[in-house]
């Protein structure tokens, strides 16, 4: 009987372990240098902003959307991403896709937006004013 305690419990040990080395192993790092980006050859989270001059393009049938994205030195980047335009893309101030860089394209499998936010300081008047 303590066998199959013992047992059980090793089991539960193993996989706490092998749950804990997984989370604390990622792979994947934050870029906000495009240049870096295209060299890595392994999936990056890239950080940049849309270029708004070069528009967007959006494949419905195949849903297939894309864009340019610009870094902090001016390297821009093209981006094509399987699936839907995020509702609000064209108010984002930020973006970060997640993603390969492969033949002179960066394949995105996930995209945030980051929006101005409503809680940023704003002034106040008082009332009656």
């Amino acid at each position: 009987m303590k066998n199959r305690y013992m047992f059980g419990g090793g089991i539960i040990v193993v996989f706490l372990a092998v749950m804990i080395f997984l989370f604390t192993q990622t792979n994947v790092q934050y870029e906000n240098n495009f240049a870096k980006v295209m060299g890595a050859g392994k999936t990056v989270k890239a950080t940049g902003s849309w270029v708004k001059e070069k528009n967007y393009t959006l494949d419905k049938e195949n849903k297939n959307f894309s864009f340019y994205m610009i870094d902090n030195k001016g390297n821009t980047m093209k981006v094509m991403y399987h699936g839907t335009m995020p509702n609000n893309f064209e108010s984002s101030t930020n973006i970060v896709v997640t993603g390969k860089y492969q033949d002179g394209i960066f394949h995105a499998n996930d995209i945030l937006t980051k929006c101005p936010s409503k809680y940023q300081e704003q002034s106040v008047q008082k009332a009656g004013s």
